[in-house]
């Protein structure tokens, strides 16, 4: 069936399969998996990004996207520490875009604050030296008020750094290091990437869909020798948390987070990510069988405290079909298929493992308790008589050129993230990296990916979190909800460095 044949069956409400529907009484069918894509690779050495819409292969079909350079996903740049980025942005949208370069320190300029945004026609030009640890870092649209649109219809990407410090490792490399940007879209009854935030639900939770996408595929599958290989997964949903695991309960070796590698390996049957989070994980399949299917999975969670929101029950869906009643999308926590992983019959070549322990992760200078604190309190609500949701910092709504807090450079503070919410907020700082020192409430304790540099943290309901800050570039950058629905209605506040 033709691209032009299936909208219109869609559009006469012919019989759609299950996959599409999204209706639970319909009998299951077996998933039609459709093969991984792996993104461009390129150097951010005199780099153009065009932004403009193209029609991409979403796997059951051809469906219209925002990209950059014409793919989805958009392509991977690779860069070296020390490496100067020279990466202009060209704007072929009907509206004003921008990049951000997300977990890197980079001047004012390049951080792709929303104010910088350009018109379409316009050209903008991103200088900036690496001055980030090797790691899995990512760039995505950061345009007021709509970027949660231009980063579901599909712009962003990976931007991986390297330098020799990881090659005494032996970690898997080259065709056995896949890079997975994991999200979840909706699409309801027919096969669209359009984005509409149709109800007040969706601006009160966020944009929830009903199919995982992986790379920018729906229902992926990749297939894998009988070797060790190093994934790195981005959760680039608008809102989706995934916990991670496996179908046949192997374990995920956690080498890396948000800021590079750990101090140590650590064997995790689990792991939760939020937006914007990043993990560097080992999947050895050296001793499965040729053929064995292997699912990476979003597995069933529960949200403390988010019963009752707006009448609706969040969390324990029962996968696809399992919706918001009349919301469009898979409840949070609903378990979801994210990847099949198929082994191939070839030789076993399992590879060096990891070492017991890789380098020491720098710190954000000493904590003492005379050390400069900071309270951030994430607060979401509904507006009596208006029926809309409010998502405030501080109860305060962004504003485009009010400075909130003025922070002295290259000097360490302690910064605490409150949710006093009953919706989960992952919480991002722009212009740099920091340490998770503390969690109190909720979860009651900083999580094994959590022990590396962060930029993205998950506050849970109840929850205060301590984060070390320190940064070296001055200018006015940006806090805010990486929840990016919360973030366009203004969960974000300035913050400017100063000397």
């Amino acid at each position: 069936m033709d691209r032009r044949t299936f909208i219109g069956l869609a559009a006469a409400g012919a019989v759609l399969p299950r996959r599409l529907s999204g209706l639970d009484w319909w009998p299951r069918q077996e998933t039609r998996r459709h093969t991984l894509r792996h993104p461009a690779i390129v150097s951010g050495e005199g780099l153009t990004l065009t932004a403009r819409p193209a029609l991409v292969d979403a796997g059951p079909d051809l469906v219209d996207a925002w990209t950059l350079n014409g793919a989805v996903p958009s392509p991977t740049i690779r860069l070296r520490r020390g490496q100067t980025a020279r990466i202009d942005l060209v704007n072929e949208l009907p509206e004003h875009t921008i990049l951000h370069w997300h977990g890197l320190a980079v001047p004012q300029e390049a951080d792709g604050h929303p104010r910088l945004a350009i018109g379409p026609g316009q050209r903008y030009a991103y200088e900036f030296r690496i001055l980030n640890r090797p790691g899995t870092y990512w760039y995505h649209p950061h345009t007021h008020g709509v970027t949660a649109a231009q980063t579901y219809k599909g712009m962003g990407g990976f931007l991986i750094v390297e330098d020799d410090d990881e090659e005494p490792y032996g970690l898997p490399s080259g065709e056995y290091e896949i890079p997975l940007i994991l999200q979840d879209k909706r699409l309801g009854g027919s096969l669209s990437l359009a984005y509409g935030l149709g109800m007040p639900h969706d601006r009160m939770h966020g944009y929830l869909g009903d199919t995982a996408f992986t790379n920018g595929v729906a229902d992926a599958t990749v297939d894998v020798s009988r070797s060790r290989y190093r994934l790195r997964i981005l959760n680039g949903s608008n809102a989706r948390i995934f916990d991670l695991g496996l179908s046949n309960g192997d374990p995920l070796v956690l080498i890396g987070g948000d800021g590079g590698l750990l101090e140590a390996p650590v064997r995790m049957e689990r792991i939760m990510l939020a937006p914007a989070e990043r993990v560097d994980v080992l999947v050895d399949f050296s001793g499965r069988r040729p053929g064995e299917r292997v699912m990476l999975r979003s597995l069933a969670f529960d949200v403390p405290g988010m019963m009752g929101m707006m009448g609706m029950p969040m969390g324990r869906g029962r996968g696809r079909g399992g919706m918001m009643m009349g919301m469009g999308g898979s409840a949070q926590g609903t378990a979801m298929d994210l990847l099949e992983l198929i082994v191939q019959d070839s030789p076993k070549e399992p590879g060096p493992p990891p070492p017991a322990r890789f380098s020491t992760v720098p710190g954000r200078g000493r904590v003492t308790g005379a050390t400069p604190r900071r309270t951030f309190t994430f607060s979401s609500s509904m507006t009596m008589g208006s029926g809309q949701p409010s998502h405030t910092i501080n109860g305060k709504t962004f504003e485009l050129e009010r400075v909130d807090e003025r922070v002295p450079a290259r000097q360490t503070e302690v910064w605490t993230f409150v949710n006093d919410s009953e919706l989960p907020h992952p919480v991002h700082v722009h212009a740099g990296q920091f340490r998770v020192l503390a969690r109190t409430g909720g979860r009651n304790r900083v999580m094994p990916w959590e022990t590396g540099l962060k930029d993205t943290v998950l506050t849970m309901p109840g929850e205060r979190v301590d984060v070390a800050v320190r940064f070296v570039h001055e200018g006015l950058f940006l806090l805010h909800c990486h929840n990016l629905e919360h973030e366009d209605m203004n969960m974000m506040l300035n913050f400017e460095v100063y000397t």
